[in-house]
């Protein structure tokens, strides 16, 4: 296992998705953020490109469930979106702590 997947045990959830995440940093782990030309059929991004995620968050980005809530439900595009902006919040969290 690598020191970012390890970094990412008991971590806040910086992909943070509205009426989905769990906040339960005891469930977290790096979520790989899927992009072409950097992951396809049996190749895993780098672990820079990935995210503290908790559990639902990480169901959701990975397509496991549908990111629904009590107002309906996320589109695909957005869900992706905020995957994204969890792969910088720990971008920055990692470069703070002179882990990147």
């Amino acid at each position: 296992m690598s020191k970012l997947r390890k970094a990412a045990r008991g971590r806040p959830c910086m992909v943070r998705i509205p009426y989905i995440c769990n906040g339960d940093p005891a469930t977290t782990v790096l979520a790989h953020y899927r992009l072409a030309g950097c992951s396809g059929m049996g190749l895993k991004p780098d672990d820079a490109l990935g995210a503290w995620c908790c559990s639902a968050c990480h169901d959701a980005v990975d397509g496991r469930s549908i990111a629904i809530h009590s107002k309906g439900a996320y589109f695909r595009d957005e869900v992706r979106l905020m995957h994204a902006e969890g792969v910088m919040r720990t971008f920055d969290a990692l470069r703070r702590e002179g882990l990147l």
